[in-house]
């Protein structure tokens, strides 16, 4: 087997990434278009060459950027724009180290989405009686620590030392850039770096292995966690082994997120709630879009007050905002709610409560007030401005692919 970092100035590997991204739909074709020349002109040698020199990265920036659906912040980091795109060809190239993770690991896995991690939890729970245990971890990829990843790391790339000894460079280095100076300090694997997925997913390794093979219903999607038991005693077993893993690993869990579903209580996961067969969008995520919302709303309302703009283009605004958000992205890659959600859920009473709630706040824009004045603004009126019902485009896109799968019959 030719080692990864050996690979990074071979024009077929590039090619075959380049294709095997515009399957996956990655790509708008302005996207294709400005990658296929980037690949055809062999830009990628540079820094290509240099990585095989032992050279690199170099330094990445640290960012703190609003957290989804939140008003808090979470830190990122970026290397150099051609030191990110041969970065991603080796997270590419490091699917062939999949067959060492667990099958309940769900996370950054070539073939496997969020929603194979539900169908799957169901279709064992069918009919059982279990009680679940739900945890998130707190800022898990810049938590990891770096000496307990090495060695496990360099178990699962004996196969090939030099990418580990990149791998190794990399993660050593405790530099980023931060306001344009140079600062010190500990970065885990470095969440918003194309290698960061693979890394997180070797971390906990151990874990989702402990468990697997111990038969217990159990997925981990990254830094979410979740496990079954069929009584409540069982399930503090469980949950103290998980606990004394993640403390051994140097990891804290989120107190916010931390839960215990009783047999009778359906349980949130991955921003699913789930009960039976019965899948609707999880009331966390309906609370976090609630607030995205409401301070969105608010921002244009200012904007308008501070411009003196008219009603009507405050709203078709605030509209536009979200429909980039629920049904279309210029990113071909972003997590659109069709994309992550429609696929999976069966039920659409958080749609409901989402779509009432967009409208009650678009209306707030054509008055500033919260009356039941606001209602003379029809249904009728919003849809002229673009406004998009997220239960209407729901059912169809289950039409759609209905339709889909019965032409491919």
């Amino acid at each position: 087997m030719d080692g990864i970092i050996g690979q990074l100035d071979s024009q077929a590997v590039w090619e075959e990434f380049l294709a095997h991204r515009l399957m996956k739909g990655r790509f708008t074709w302005p996207l294709f278009d400005a990658a296929d020349t980037y690949v055809e002109e062999r830009r990628y040698l540079p820094v290509a060459e240099a990585f095989m020199r032992g050279e690199g990265p170099g330094i990445p920036e640290r960012k703190s950027i609003n957290k989804m659906g939140t008003g808090k912040k979470r830190t990122v980091y970026s290397f150099d724009p051609d030191e990110t795109r041969v970065l991603k060809l080796v997270s590419h190239l490091l699917y062939r180290y999949d067959a060492c993770f667990a099958p309940n690991c769900y996370s950054f896995r070539r073939g496997l989405k969020a929603s194979d991690a539900i169908f799957s939890l169901l279709k064992v729970l069918r009919g059982r009686r279990m009680w679940a245990y739900k945890l998130d971890i707190h800022d898990y990829f810049n938590s990891i620590s770096i000496p307990i990843l090495l060695p496990i790391l360099k178990g699962i790339l004996s196969d090939d030392p030099s990418l580990y000894s990149f791998l190794e460079r990399m993660l050593t280095d405790d530099r980023a850039l931060s306001g344009g100076e140079v600062v010190h300090g500990r970065k885990g694997v470095m969440a918003g770096t194309p290698t960061a997925p693979f890394l997180a997913d070797v971390y906990l390794m151990e874990v989702d292995r402990y468990f697997a093979d111990k038969g217990v219903v159990y997925a981990r999607y990254s830094d979410d966690i979740i496990l079954f038991a069929p009584d409540r005693e069982t399930l503090e077993a469980h949950k103290a082994v998980l606990l004394d893993f993640l403390a051994r690993y140097r990891l804290e869990v989120n107190p916010s997120k931390e839960r215990v579903y009783t047999p009778d209580e359906p349980f949130e996961f991955l921003g699913f709630r789930c009960l039976g067969n019965a899948i609707d969008i999880s009331r966390a995520t309906v609370r976090k879009m609630k607030g995205k919302i409401r301070r969105a709303a608010r921002s244009v309302a200012r904007w308008r007050r501070r411009k003196d703009l008219d009603a009507g283009r405050a709203m078709k605004g605030l509209i536009r905002t979200f429909n980039n958000k629920f049904f279309e992205d210029d990113d071909p890659q972003a997590l659109t709610w069709s994309r992550w959600y429609f696929p999976v859920i069966n039920r659409t009473e958080g749609l409901r409560e989402i779509d009432r709630y967009l409208q009650q706040y678009i209306r707030y824009l054509g008055t500033e007030r919260h009356t039941k004045a606001n209602y003379r603004i029809r249904y009728a009126d919003l849809k002229a401005l673009g406004y998009r019902s997220l239960v209407h485009e729901y059912y169809r896109y289950r039409e759609s692919a209905s339709a889909g799968t019965d032409s491919s019959r």
